[in-house]
């Protein structure tokens, strides 16, 4: 299954903000999200590739993948544990 594929349970569009608000963000909703629920967080700050998948590792969530459309990255994670 490609990554445009992925049926996200809740999107949420960070464009124009740059970092911290992004990860901050990315934090706010996934708490209020159940485990197994996926987020879709769309970002044009470029620091989002690094950021994101580093903010999975260190809080045990799980990185999907990413990908650029028109200059915004479309990151996809999965929620798999409680913040």
């Amino acid at each position: 299954m490609e990554l445009k594929d992925i049926r996200a349970d809740v999107v949420h569009d960070v464009v124009g903000t740059f970092c911290p608000i992004p990860i901050s963000e990315t934090a706010r909703v996934m708490k209020g999200m159940s485990i197994g629920q996926v987020l879709e967080l769309i970002a044009d700050d470029p620091g989002v590739v690094e950021d994101i998948p580093a903010w999975c590792k260190a809080t045990g969530q799980e990185f999907l993948g990413l990908y650029e459309e028109e200059g915004e990255y479309h990151l996809f994670v999965k929620k798999v544990k409680e913040l």
